[in-house]
């Protein structure tokens, strides 16, 4: 017998915490799967698409199973979400008493110490910095988490928070003067005592490859890992599985090692001079890589003459700054810590520019002020299967976007999960009445110069049918940009574009005004649940196939075909199809959502892969007539939302 099953299917328990709850029979048959991967330690991988209700599925067999659940979700807000708002709700339906941790990782807390310090230190700090370090003081005195989400008054990219934060590199740890008093540690001590704890992807695989954000301690006696969002893991673990280096890190050094130095007895005027050569030999580097937003394989630029030298030379004044601060490590735990981190940043720049791991991928991003050196493994499979033989508990995926017409291959291969047992659930949700797919005809295939064009004039009479509240999402920034110049002043409703103000503006924005159109790339795809009227439409541009020139990707490209595969099978077509699932599924988010989804790409229906993509699509009425699209907008006009039968209701927890 089920536990889980009789608790969601009676129901009684969610009426009163849940208005208008009824158990839904794909979320019953995922939280029985789960009861049971939970109880026998097994691994199960759960593709359930919108509407099924996974946070509910997976949360009550997590909150009445035994021993401690770690629960990694894709985002921060997300992990909020999960904290203040989910978990709450399903911990007083069931009339249980847990434990409940949220962790974060150690940037998302502040350092009373290193606050401290450059409040006394602050001749490094611009005006608009020192000012917000004002705001963070004030803040300080009266937050119990230490959590700087709490701090809506600083924007997420306020140049103060480097400075108000440490990192795993200039934490001085239980030698800290303020340790006993430290957010970090607070948080962590709490995740031990916990039944249930909330972390994101990136914090647990920052921990899986031995970065030390905290989660090491956990997972021992964890008794199930579940992964919401799991679809970003192979991304996620390729990035903390490699290894990187950035300028910044470069720059945090040298001003560490001048703070600490005041506080021995070096000679301030020689390290002054070593650490100004150290940010001009990075500044030469930066430089000698190219242009500004580039991202190349490391091989493009590794013989040309201009990065040899400044590469050498950067090596050289990090070895002069090593050899400076060595002898006067003993003299507090922060040179102790500079002359550890001097080291481990030579060695590393040695790694990363001789390029030498066959396994690696090597690579590099230039930035305005700043550039990263990167080395990513060309698959994690091993290294996550060997994390997870480490740890024998049971190890639960689960998202909206697993599988590429009901084939979970591609994601069970890149993470090393071929003997996991394998679960689908289609929505609830009626699509062929809810919604309609409209593939324009007519338009030009896209590597045509004038397709960005092309597309935005036929889009045009759909933004108006729709009455804005339209999300048109691009596979470039460049075509995006361009779309921004040719629309705008030609639409009577509110242009929101990405990059001229926050995520999380625009969204606000995009509610509030009800009749908007945004556009949006990259983070946008996914993430995002715009419920009601206020989105009617989503407009894809192009079928996300991965960028040829991304240095990854290609890579991972080449070792396919040199092992014998065929990389556009195997590869480029599952994770374009993987990723305009995600895009499309911004579109019904709920069993009274109306709208239409368009995919401008005349490949889906003129190209033998194009089955593909629509047969890993819901099941909307499809149309390729602009007549069709507007009369479908009157109508919508002319008949309100449905209220949808009882076994539809979306639950408060089916937030993602």
């Amino acid at each position: 017998m089920s536990q889980v099953r009789d608790i969601l299917q009676l129901g009684e328990r969610f009426e009163a915490s849940i208005p208008g709850f009824r158990a839904r029979a794909p979320q019953v048959e995922m939280a029985v799967a789960i009861e049971a991967a939970l109880a026998e330690h097994q691994a199960l991988v759960v593709e359930a698409e919108t509407g099924t209700g996974k946070t509910l599925a997976y949360l009550v067999p997590a909150l009445l199973s035994d021993g401690p659940t770690i629960i990694s979700t894709g985002t921060k807000s997300l992990q909020d979400q999960l904290f203040f708002k989910d978990v709450p709700v399903v911990l007083k339906a069931l009339g249980l008493r847990r434990r409940v941790a949220l962790l974060k990782g150690r940037a998302n807390y502040l350092c009373p110490y290193r606050m401290e310090l450059h409040q006394e230190e602050g001749r490094f700090l611009t005006r608009e910095t020192a000012e917000q370090l004002q705001i963070v003081a004030r803040w300080a005195a009266r937050t119990r988490t230490g959590d700087l989400a709490e701090l809506q008054e600083l924007p997420e990219d306020a140049p103060v928070w480097p400075w108000v934060t440490s990192t795993a590199d200039n934490c001085l740890g239980q030698d800290c003067p303020r340790y006993s008093e430290c957010p970090v540690i607070q948080a962590r001590q709490q995740a031990q005592e916990a039944d249930l704890v909330v972390v994101n992807h990136h914090l647990f695989f920052a921990d899986a490859a031995l970065k030390g954000e905290g989660l090491t301690e956990l997972l021992p006696s964890a008794n199930a890992v579940i992964f919401d969002e799991a679809h970003q893991l192979p991304d996620v673990a390729a990035t903390f599985f490699g290894e990187s280096l950035s300028a910044r890190q470069l720059s945090e050094l040298g001003r560490d090692a001048l703070s600490e130095a005041g506080h021995t007895a070096a000679d301030l005027q020689v390290l002054n001079s070593i650490v100004a050569a150290l940010e001009r030999a990075t500044a030469d580097l930066r430089l000698a890589l190219g242009d500004e937003g580039r991202r190349s394989p490391w091989h493009e630029v590794a013989a040309l003459p201009t990065v040899q030298e400044a590469a050498a030379a950067l090596q050289a004044r990090l070895a002069e700054l090593e050899a400076l601060l060595a002898p006067l490590q003993k003299a507090s735990r922060g040179m102790e810590n500079c002359v550890r981190r001097s080291r481990e940043l030579l060695a590393s720049l040695g790694r990363l520019t001789r390029a030498d791991d066959p396994a690696q991928v090597y690579w590099f991003e230039n930035f305005r002020r700043t550039f990263m050196l990167h080395a990513t493994p060309l698959t994690v499979s091993e290294a996550f299967g060997a994390h997870r033989a480490r740890h024998q508990c049971a190890w639960v995926f689960t998202s909206a976007t697993l599988s590429v017409a009901g084939d979970f291959s591609h994601f069970v291969q890149r993470l090393g999960l071929e003997q996991a047992h394998t679960m689908r659930l289609s929505s609830p949700f009626d699509f062929r009445r809810q919604a309609v797919l409209y593939v324009p005809d007519g338009l030009p295939m896209p590597d045509s110069p004038d397709y960005t064009r092309a597309v935005v004039e036929t889009m045009v009479p759909v933004i108006e049918a729709a009455q804005g509240r339209t999300f048109f999402l691009f596979t470039s920034h460049r075509a995006l940009r361009e779309a921004a110049a040719l629309l705008r002043g030609r639409l009577s409703f509110p242009l929101l574009v990405q990059g001229e103000a926050g995520r999380r503006q625009l969204l606000e924005q995009f509610r509030e005004q009800g009749n908007a159109v945004l556009l949006g790339a990259a983070s946008f795809w996914e993430g995002i649940d715009v419920r009601g009227d206020a989105l009617s439409c989503v407009i894809i541009d192009k079928l996300p196939f991965g960028s040829p020139g991304d240095p990854v990707a290609a890579a991972r490209i080449d070792n396919i075909r040199a092992s014998g595969g065929q990389p556009f099978w195997v590869f480029q077509l599952p994770q374009a199809v993987l990723t305009l699932r995600q895009g499309a599924g911004r579109l019904i988010r709920d069993p009274s959502d109306r709208g239409l989804l368009v995919v401008a790409d005349p490949r889906i229906v003129n190209r033998g892969y194009g089955k593909l993509f629509l047969d890993s699509l819901p099941g909307m009425t499809r149309t390729r007539k602009l007549e069709v699209v507007q009369r479908f907008f009157r109508m919508l006009a002319q008949t309100p939302p449905q209220t949808p039968p009882p076994t539809q209701v979306a639950d408060e927890t089916d937030r993602h």
